[in-house]
């Protein structure tokens, strides 16, 4: 699969956030393309473009070792390492790398992309450093799943699909939406739960907020308040109080009745 603009930006913060954890001085990365090959697109803290636009096939170097195990590799001396072969010894000796980690991006059991970690000495890295490292990889593969489910919901709409499995992604894509950095992304994704909403929103509806809404769409789709609270990541007691407000709004005496009325008004499928 070819990455996309939105793609590329949500690897360049992975990379920024690589480094402002980890204190490594040099990041990179890049996404799967057709066949088994990953192409460098962005780089962070480098100081040529030797790495730029480098493919890296499957099976060979540190990325293309990471790719075929789908798991984080280390190296502490990348030219002499006896783990790894050496076709791209050439420009990483010219970016001056040594100790270099790289840790994949996984979707579905499936590794599409690596983001590296750099010293230019030669180091042990591992420990903090290597699970910050799969933490930034994890805000990939998350952007990754929400916009993928976001654009088959777009092309969908919704047809063919039963109606609690409609409520169901409504309420999971609604909660991850908060979680998305990348403002454009985020956008997408709440248009494709729009999309899945009733046709046809009077003007006049009642005014929900985001996070009530959030809350609703969780109870639409069954969950209590605790399981709730930790699909949008805040208190149980913050989702009574934002249930208690959309109730009010919604002139519902029960939760049940604050889903019907929300559907009524157009806020949930």
């Amino acid at each position: 699969m070819t990455a996309d603009a939105s793609d590329a930006v949500e690897i360049r913060n992975a990379l920024l956030r690589l480094r402002r954890a980890t204190g490594l001085p040099v990041a990179f990365g890049g996404l799967m393309e057709a066949g088994r090959q990953m192409r460098i697109s962005e780089l962070s803290g480098t100081a040529t473009h030797a790495l730029r636009s480098l493919v890296v096939t499957s099976g060979n170097g540190l990325g293309g070792k990471t790719v075929v195990l789908a798991r984080p590799c280390v190296v502490t001396d990348y030219s002499a390492s006896r783990q790894i072969s050496h076709e791209y010894d050439a420009p990483v000796a010219v970016e001056g790398l040594r100790s270099v980690l790289a840790v994949p991006v996984v979707v579905r059991h499936s590794v599409r992309g690596v983001l590296y970690g750099a010293l230019r000495t030669a180091l042990p890295l591992g420990g903090r450093m290597l699970d910050e490292a799969v933490e930034a990889a994890r805000d990939v593969e998350r952007a990754l799943v929400v916009r993928e489910e976001a654009r088959t919901l777009a092309a969908e709409g919704g047809a063919g699909v039963g109606r609690e499995q409609v409520r169901e992604a409504h309420a999971a894509l609604r909660a991850l939406a908060p979680k998305i950095a990348d403002p454009e992304l985020r956008a997408e994704l709440l248009d494709a739960c729009a999309l899945l909403t009733a046709d046809s929103i009077p003007s006049d509806r009642v005014r929900l907020a985001p996070r009530e809404v959030d809350v609703l769409a969780c109870v639409a789709a069954g969950a209590t308040n605790a399981v709730a609270a930790e699909r949008l990541g805040v208190t149980p007691e913050t989702v009574k109080a934002y249930l208690r407000s959309a109730m009010r709004k919604l002139r519902a005496r029960t939760r049940g009745e604050a889903v019907v009325a929300a559907r009524r008004a157009g806020w949930l499928p």
